[in-house]
């Protein structure tokens, strides 16, 4: 992996080297359908995911049989607490509520609101518009359930990587159609996939079976969330670049330059602002996709977690910002 681990920031890199070899003794060289690699994602994360702040409480929910959601609540939130809905990455068909677990703690503690992780179902068993479906559905809940549930439905704000940030903007969008968007005051897109279309040029040079996230995965993902007509697919809920954006709440998108997706987020980031949306990025040097992930390690993946926390107190807490969709 010489070529592209070495141009990887070296804490991050640490990372890598440690997920990428204890997956691959875990495969054992075997072709393994999606369960089996959910089991090992699940696996080579578990370390890493340890640590990090303590909660006041931690409480599972369940809307219905098939969606389950997990609430954090902070040291010191008030009765009201804005709310921050998280929306995890993993290609939509692996990971979990467990393997981001310390990622919404530090969300939590550090933004200073309740943070409500979405368990949706995953792809290929349950191919889109199921996930969405249950995002849109889970924010609605939030809304009715709100004075039991401590938050204020005014003061809410979405948050994905990867395939999580793809939801949290279709959501956000879905929310907007029903007349619902306002009191969705922020979003916080880490290196959100945003189209199944990566350029020859990013697939040859970030996105190689040596990266962090090749383009071959990529595709992989795309084909079992929307079927085999992923790479012409148009849906603007599905694919957010063919989305009408106006509208959206203020978007906070960070991703490493050394990430296969990079591309497209800068793209993402000049559509946003082309709609009139409020806009901040930031680029790390030397992340690959996935490097927030590297929490417990990197300076870089806590500067971008300090960085989405100080973006939802801004919009969240500061009595000068206004909901941009009232």
């Amino acid at each position: 992996m010489s070529a592209a681990m070495d141009a990887l920031d070296p804490q991050i890199r640490h990372f890598i080297d440690a997920v990428v070899s204890e997956g691959r003794a875990l495969a054992a060289g075997r072709a393994l359908d999606w369960p089996a690699r959910r089991g090992i994602a699940e696996a080579t994360r578990a370390r890493w995911r340890e640590g990090g702040p303590q909660m006041a409480s931690t409480q599972d929910l369940r809307i219905d049989e098939s969606l389950r959601l997990r609430v954090y609540r902070p040291h010191g939130a008030g009765p009201a607490s804005p709310a921050l809905v998280y929306v995890h990455g993993g290609g939509w068909c692996m990971f979990s509520l467990d393997t981001h677990d310390r990622l919404m703690r530090e969300y939590a503690q550090g933004a200073g609101v309740v943070v409500v992780g979405v368990d949706y179902a995953l792809s290929p068993e349950h191919p889109y518009p199921t996930a969405l479906n249950q995002c849109v559905c889970a924010v609605q809940w939030l809304r009715d359930q709100a004075g039991t549930l401590g938050i204020d439905p005014q003061r809410m704000a979405l948050a994905g990587d990867s395939a999580g940030g793809n939801l949290s903007v279709a959501t956000a969008l879905a929310l907007r159609e029903r007349g619902m968007l306002p009191g969705l005051r922020a979003l916080v897109l880490n290196y959100g996939a945003w189209d199944p279309a990566i350029s020859a040029q990013a697939a040859a040079t970030l996105g190689t079976d040596e990266d962090m996230l090749s383009a071959a995965e990529m595709d992989a993902f795309w084909l079992a969330y929307l079927g085999p007509d992923a790479l012409r697919c148009r849906d603007p809920l599905a694919v957010p670049v063919h989305a009408d954006l106006t509208g959206l709440p203020p978007s906070l998108l960070l991703w490493g330059d050394r990430d296969v997706l990079a591309e497209q987020n800068r793209d993402m980031a000049q559509r946003l602002r082309a709609a009139g949306v409020s806009v901040e990025t930031c680029e790390h040097a030397g992340a690959p996709h996935s490097f927030i992930e590297a929490m417990a390690v990197s300076d870089q993946a806590r500067a971008a977690i300090a960085r989405g926390c100080r973006w939802l107190r801004r919009h969240l807490f500061d009595p000068a910002t206004q909901d941009p969709s009232a």
